[in-house]
């Protein structure tokens, strides 16, 4: 009797297993070909593009020699970061790049979560379709257009925000401020503001589009308004989403900018404000010819990125939502 039910539990165990985990990774592979053939171009680009380069942080620890390339060069072990840490202007560096990180993360972080909670509440498509077009548009202009505009907009000369500000009696004479430090950081964030909002909205608005429909009928019919319904039906059902991408813009707090902080602030007077961990990197190591200098850094600020990523990932699993 103990063998016929030992017996029967064995079949049931066995018959229970899923099809798929009783085939090779092999067989699987080629029953998925066609799947594979769609995932195999884009995992030898990131291993192309993306791994096989890790090799170069190598450069971090020698004084390299462009003549003699890495296996030439004198190894030197973390002079290099000594010398980055010691720099007097280590500290106003990394004062600016977490200041303009912050400031967006802030302020341009929840701006597409407002920008499409609002269009998702347009009832006219002709109107709502307008908005985005017009909010998605600069996100495909490039920095230097972009750049252009603003420094138009701002000149002293016939620029179009001093001409406003006089008009309307804010000021006597027109405010130079793309050589005023106090303006910077204002400047750039929402310069930044401008090109990014509507583009990041789309994520969003996917994620309203496949809430349930019901649960805001069922609140209507207990009476909740429009806030009401955004405040406990929306938000809670995006959450995940927002938890993710809050994520995301933790690991990149050293990531705070360089096309735009290199186009804007290249005026030497806002370099006190402006200059930021890759604008330094580009200013002294490349432009200079200090690879090994600049490749350390770069790896002082991806080590700094992944612990980042990986305690905002931690704190995140608490609420049931994380990358991993």
């Amino acid at each position: 009797m103990n063998r016929l039910k030992t017996s029967t539990t064995t079949t049931l165990n066995h018959s229970s297993l899923p099809p798929m985990q009783k085939q090779s990774i092999l067989k699987r592979f080629f029953k998925q070909w066609d799947l594979q053939m769609m995932v195999i171009p884009g995992l030898l680009f990131i291993f192309i593009f993306n791994y096989i380069p890790m090799y170069g942080v190598l450069m971090g620890f020698q004084d390299y020699n462009i003549f003699v390339g890495m296996r030439g060069s004198q190894w030197i072990g973390f002079e290099h970061f000594h010398t980055f840490f010691t720099d007097p202007r280590f500290w106003e560096i990394m004062r600016n790049t977490i200041v303009i990180s912050g400031l967006k993360i802030l302020i341009i972080f929840p701006a597409p979560i407002i920008l499409a909670l609002m269009l998702n509440e347009v009832k006219n498509m002709m109107f709502k379709r307008t908005i985005q077009t017009i909010t998605y548009l600069p996100h495909f202009l490039s920095w230097v257009i972009v750049a252009g505009f603003g420094m138009s907009m701002l000149a002293t000369d016939n620029g179009s925000v001093n001409i406003l500000l006089e008009k309307v009696g804010f000021i006597d004479e027109p405010i130079r401020f793309l050589g005023l430090p106090e303006y910077f950081w204002g400047i750039i964030v929402s310069v930044n503001l401008w090109k990014s909002i509507g583009f990041a909205s789309i994520v969003y608005l996917a994620a309203i589009a496949g809430v349930d429909q019901q649960m805001y009928e069922a609140a209507a019919l207990d009476g909740a308004s429009k806030f009401k319904q955004i405040y406990l039906i929306t938000l809670p059902s995006i959450m995940p989403i927002i938890i993710i991408f809050f994520i995301l813009e933790i690991g990149n707090l050293l990531n705070a900018g360089f096309e735009d902080l290199l186009l804007l602030g290249n005026n030497p007077a806002l370099r006190s404000v402006s200059d930021v961990l890759d604008t330094y990197v580009y200013r002294v190591g490349i432009s200079n010819s200090l690879y090994s200098y600049a490749t350390a850094i770069g790896l002082f600020k991806a080590v700094i990125s992944v612990g980042l990523l990986t305690l905002a990932n931690l704190i995140a699993r608490r609420t049931g939502n994380s990358l991993w």
